[in-house]
């Protein structure tokens, strides 16, 4: 426990047990953190979002939504949700989705959601802008080894998403969608890019109407 005696260091993994992870978690100092813990290890993120962080967020959130709206699927969104299975793993992705038959299986009032009672999200989504590395590495293994259906990482300083399919404790590189038929993951890049040059409002416009022609 020598990292964590005084103080555990930010923005990276380091040694912990499950209970040395929950006594950090649960000190007030840490209470807006992103906290991480898998295989042994934990990671909290105190650095600023920021606003390409923040902006990126809401086209990506907003983007989803308006595809599920227009293809009448089944969605459950989640804003930096928090999901534990006890002992093992906890993850805080920045956005993360339930899809079809799975979109009502959460409880309104849960807290924290527990990957021993429900199963993982169809869809995470981490955006990156300090942290891309991570996000592509440990945290690639992170959400593979829950199991769910697709892992998103959003390149805010560049624009781009770096989509993948899991499978079987592995991940690949995808161009569309799997979870969302149909979506391409170019048009919400380009969603991204326009955000740079105009409002958030001609933006959804512009994301509607593409939904709408296909």
């Amino acid at each position: 426990m020598s990292q964590l005696q005084i103080k555990p260091v930010t923005d990276t993994w380091i040694n912990a047990t499950w209970e040395e992870y929950l006594q950090v978690t649960e000190d007030l100092a840490y209470e807006k953190a992103k906290c991480y813990y898998y295989n042994g290890r934990m990671r909290i993120e105190m650095a600023a979002l920021g606003n390409p962080h923040s902006r990126n967020h809401y086209i990506v959130i907003v983007g989803m939504a308006l595809f599920a709206s227009v293809k009448e699927i089944d969605i459950d969104g989640h804003d930096n949700c928090t999901y534990r299975k006890t002992g093992y793993t906890e993850i805080q992705p920045d956005i993360s989705f339930y899809f079809g038959d799975k979109a009502e299986i959460i409880p309104w009032d849960a807290t924290i959601i527990s990957l021993d009672n429900f199963p993982p999200p169809n869809l995470v989504i981490e955006v990156a802008y300090s942290s891309l590395a991570d996000d592509k590495g440990e945290k690639r293994l992170l959400y593979e080894s829950i199991g769910v259906r697709e892992y998103w990482i959003i390149d805010a300083q560049n624009a781009q998403i770096i989509a993948f399919m899991i499978e079987n404790q592995g991940s690949r590189r995808i161009e569309q969608s799997q979870v969302l038929s149909g979506l391409e993951i170019s048009l919400l890049e380009e969603a991204l890019r326009r955000s740079r040059q105009m409002n958030h409002g001609k933006v959804t416009s512009w994301i509607l109407s593409e939904f709408q022609k296909k």
